[in-house]
């Protein structure tokens, strides 16, 4: 399909205009670092919108930012979905969004490619948008291993989406195993459920989503809760490695008096047709399966002409600027970012790190825009919070370490901290304070999967047709 080359005009202030010469930042990604870097510009640069003389464009394929720490809360219920997610437009109102999927960068020509909304159903053109200023911001996406049915049965759960899939999903287990109380191998596989990978990610999603499906077993008067397999599956022989080995080996207990299998130094090598085969020679059925092993670089970095480590992310400097090259800034999961705290060679890819590099970037365009020095980035690591089900949690922090009802309590006050916009946190204490008094729901919406089914079934297309 042919593309088009558009010069991104300011956006629309309290004036009402925008100027055609102004200076284009344009920031590729609008999770942690590109929304917060963009939030920042629009505060230093609001003169400078204001007359028209900067223009910002942020690019993504959502018209939100998902603030991940709360996924797995959204996926137990304990939150509204729409409360653990930034819409884009409100909080960058100064800001011109655009969604679509960046393809690639040419920053030898400043241009970046991009597939906007409506390509693939509306016969949209990709177009080039140029920049004076880029901020690759694009992230990671999960780090997948050619394991035989891993990409037909397998989910993650870095996405909303993900998180509120599962929710479903897993609560339709229960539906599929108390409907057929007579079939012992479909109401074995229903409830046999298996994590692999355990960082932050993983740990939470299976502690939320365990506590969650415990909680619901209650209402299912044929399944009892010692039917259901929970499983954590990890390559290495700890799990939690950011809270620390003595915090990873009582979370890892703490798991098993739950009922919770934890499989240290274990592999997954097949999941051919929900057959799960593990490298211990255990094989079985499950009707779930979670991959959280870890992220990669976004692939649009490969589509591009800047520099790349051998790990597939950029190249960057100190100051959050890309290596041997001028007006492109760099940060967050797909950044080789160097560690000036002295605790690794580069800084980690997690939120902590992100939202403070963004704000440290964000001011380090502003100076080369105001002909000022830019300042390096330095943020020693304070520690980690988890949560692992309703009042229970993991924590280290400024070498203080907690466990159970105060790791969690703290775990949901530092991240409602974090969330951005005074409504979100506003919107999330509300949840919080109702499923105080309230039990969680335990309702299925797994034909959300399916939303024309029941139309195409009223045209008369028939219910084998319907559901293949």
């Amino acid at each position: 399909m042919p593309s088009t080359t558009v010069r991104t005009s300011g956006p629309r202030t309290a004036s009402g205009h925008g100027g055609g010469s102004a200076k284009q930042i344009v920031v590729v990604g609008g999770g942690y670092v590109g929304m917060y870097t963009a939030l920042r510009l629009q505060k230093k640069l609001r003169r400078e919108l204001r007359r028209g003389e900067v223009g910002i464009t942020v690019i993504d394929p959502q018209s939100y930012m998902t603030y991940q720490p709360f996924l797995p809360e959204a996926a137990a219920g304990n939150l509204e979905p729409r409360h653990v997610v930034a819409p884009l437009r409100k909080v960058l109102g100064r800001c011109r969004i655009v969604n679509g999927y960046a393809t690639r960068i040419d920053h030898a020509s400043k241009k970046v490619t991009i597939c906007p909304a409506g390509t693939r159903t509306d016969g949209v053109a990709e177009r080039d948008i140029d920049y004076d200023v880029l901020v690759v911001a694009a992230g990671s996406i999960s780090k997948t291993l050619p394991i035989p049915g891993l990409a037909e049965c397998g989910i993650g759960f870095k996405t909303i989406e993900e998180a509120i899939f599962l929710r479903n999903h897993v609560l339709h287990q229960l539906d599929i195993a108390a409907s057929n109380p007579g079939d012992e191998q479909v109401r074995k596989r229903a409830l046999t459920f298996v994590f692999v990978g355990a960082g932050f990610a993983g740990i939470e999603a299976i502690g939320e989503l365990e506590d969650m499906a415990r909680d619901a077993c209650k209402w299912f008067p044929t399944i009892d809760e010692s039917e259901m397999r929970w499983m954590m599956v990890e390559a290495t022989d700890r799990i939690l490695p950011e809270v620390g080995p003595e915090m990873g080996r009582w979370t890892a207990d703490a798991l098993r008096r739950r009922g919770i299998e934890v499989k240290l130094k274990t592999l997954l090598k097949s999941a051919e047709k929900r057959h799960i085969v593990l490298s211990d020679g255990e094989e079985f059925d499950a009707g779930t399966l979670v991959w959280t092993a870890g992220v990669k670089p976004h692939p649009l970095l490969k589509e591009s002409d800047l520099p790349l480590d051998d790990k597939g992310r950029l190249k960057a400097t100190a100051d959050l600027t890309v290596e041997g090259l001028q007006g492109v800034y760099t940060a967050g999961d797909n950044a080789a970012v160097p560690d000036l705290s002295g605790k690794g060679e580069f800084t980690a890819p997690n939120a902590q790190h992100a939202v403070r590099q963004a704000r440290r970037l964000a001011d380090n365009i502003v100076a080369d825009l105001h002909g000022k020095p830019r300042k390096p980035y330095e943020h020693a690591y304070v520690g980690s919070v988890a949560s692992l089900g309703l009042h229970k949690g993991v924590a280290n922090a400024y070498g203080i370490q907690l466990r159970g009802l105060p790791a969690w309590f703290m775990h949901r006050t530092y991240h409602l901290s974090r969330m951005p916009t005074l409504n979100r946190k506003f919107r999330i204490t509300m949840d919080w304070t109702l499923a105080f008094f309230f039990q969680r729901e335990i309702i299925s919406l797994a034909e959300l999967e399916r939303p024309r089914q029941e139309f195409e079934l009223a045209a008369g297309r028939s219910r084998e047709n319907v559901t293949a």
